[in-house]
């Protein structure tokens, strides 16, 4: 049963600005991930999503419901964390937490602050960019919602708290809770997520089950070759076959990445038995190297991406 769902979504700003006809859904108990670069369109999704925005094009829907006709009845069961941290003045975070509390015991609240290691007594105007997002992690988990909806949760966080986080969302998915994460963080998305997908551009371009990449059957292998004898023999010998791909070469190095899947892997044994080789290393294929095929053409990211 999918609770949360994007369907052909478009809004178009001008000069390329928006999102265009993006679709997914997530489903009951499921942890999407949402990645992409800064300005990629991930939070002017979610912003639609949490009905703050009326689609140009396609729809939202939360439960079913579309969520800017209906967020007032969507939006009590639903933890939220903007990814620009707008708290309202002239309150302490005391104050502001039990402003978003529904009346409910306080016990996950503080229980939430301990562990975010946060003392909400400040005022909110005064409060650094870190204190700021574990007030919003704590507003968003505290009523124990069934669905939440996270947009650049980590930043401003350091990496233990980075880590106290993940290790939150983990135990969420557990409890069969229903997660969008959209984030530019690597290792936050490959720890938490049973699917993902890439937006670029505004576009999604890539939608897949993170297991099929995490165990795929396709594997790539850098091999060193002592002589160039047996490089040049090794590489004429892949040319009469289509089951040995030939990824990159260099022959300044004696080096050749090449692709195979894991039923022909006897094969590729069997052909460097004529060529003997010094260097065999697995390279395995990592959510960040997936990713950078969609990226691959941009040189200077500006610091939009982390491990």
């Amino acid at each position: 049963m999918s609770v949360i769902e994007v369907e052909h979504l478009t809004k178009d700003y001008g000069f390329g600005r928006g999102v265009f006809d993006v679709s997914f859904h997530v489903d009951e108990g499921e942890v999407f991930g949402f990645l992409g670069p800064n300005g990629a369109g991930k939070s002017t999704t979610i912003r639609h999503l949490m009905g703050f925005s009326k689609p140009g094009d396609g729809h939202t829907r939360i439960f079913g419901k579309e969520t800017f006709a209906r967020y007032d009845q969507i939006l009590k069961n639903v933890g939220y964390i903007p990814g620009e941290i707008a708290l309202p003045a002239g309150l302490t975070g005391w104050e502001f937490l039990r402003m978003m509390h529904h009346g409910k015991d306080e016990t996950k609240m503080r229980e939430l602050l301990d562990l975010f290691e946060l003392d909400p007594s400040g005022e909110t105007k005064r409060m650094s960019l870190g204190v700021k997002r574990k007030l919003a992690v704590v507003s968003a988990f505290m009523n124990d919602p069934d669905v939440l909806i996270l947009d650049e949760p980590t930043s401003g966080l350091d990496p233990v708290m980075q880590n106290v986080f993940i290790d939150y969302i983990r135990n969420e998915k557990k409890k069969g809770k229903t997660i969008l994460l959209s984030s530019h963080i690597f290792s936050e998305v490959d720890a938490t997520c049973d699917r993902i997908a890439i937006i670029k551009d505004g576009k999604i371009v890539s939608d897949f089950v993170a297991d099929d990449l995490r165990h795929a059957s396709q594997k790539n292998y850098s091999l060193t070759f002592s002589r160039p004898i047996d490089f040049e023999g090794f590489l004429s010998t892949c040319e009469e076959g289509k089951k040995i791909s030939i990824l990159e070469t260099s022959r300044k190095d004696l080096k050749v990445i090449v692709s195979v899947n894991d039923a022909d892997i006897n094969e590729l044994v069997s052909r460097l038995c004529d060529f003997p080789v010094c260097g065999f290393v697995h390279l395995k294929e990592t959510l960040e190297d997936y990713f950078m095929k969609y990226y691959k053409e941009e040189k200077d990211f500006g610091g939009a991406f982390a491990k």
